[in-house]
């Protein structure tokens, strides 16, 4: 497992993170998070008395969750509960804190807005463009883009019909196509 760690700070607040290349997913420490989210001065007994809460609830966040290695203050690398994206969004969702309601409307905000988009797929088109824009590419380069990608979708629709499978054979493909 290729794996790459760093530090994000929020509010002057360190959080560890770990990026696992093999599973192409952030892992961030769970009291770390916390730590930034709560007043609490005692993060790591703040997670304990989450995590009992949360059992009760029938929650199955914390046994999804898992532990890695993350460097600790002292510079030595413990175990440390970790959580990735999708896991720290429950998390959040979790934590009774006047400092973690602003990620809760963040996070219902986004959620109102990709159930717009089920229901009217080309708003996710107009997200994509707005997006891209605010990213700072030019409208020329994004025309392409969209192109290209329509393109890939009718080369993969074909590949399908012809009987591979995602995964390798089409990673294979591609790589081919994109050396020549």
């Amino acid at each position: 497992m290729t794996q790459r760690q760093a530090l994000q700070l929020f509010e002057n607040k360190k959080v560890r993170t770990l990026w696992d290349s093999e599973q192409e997913k952030w892992y961030f420490s769970i009291v770390d998070t916390i730590a930034v989210l709560t007043d609490s001065q005692n993060a790591r007994k703040y997670w304990s008395v989450l995590k009992t809460r949360l059992k009760k609830e029938g929650s199955e966040l914390t046994t999804n969750c898992s532990q890695l290695k993350m460097q600790s203050s002292d510079g030595k690398y413990y175990k440390t509960d970790v959580a990735d994206t999708e896991q720290l969004f429950r998390l959040i969702q979790s934590i009774p804190s006047p400092t973690a309601e602003p990620f809760k409307l963040w996070l219902a905000q986004i959620a109102s807005e990709r159930l717009d988009e089920m229901q009217d797929p080309e708003l996710t088109i107009d997200r994509a463009l707005e997006q891209y824009l605010l990213l700072g590419y030019s409208e020329s380069w994004i025309n392409q883009r969209l192109k290209s990608i329509e393109i890939r979708k009718e080369l993969t629709d074909e590949w399908k019909n012809k009987g591979l499978k995602e995964g390798v054979q089409f990673a294979t493909l591609t790589d081919i196509i994109t050396k020549a």
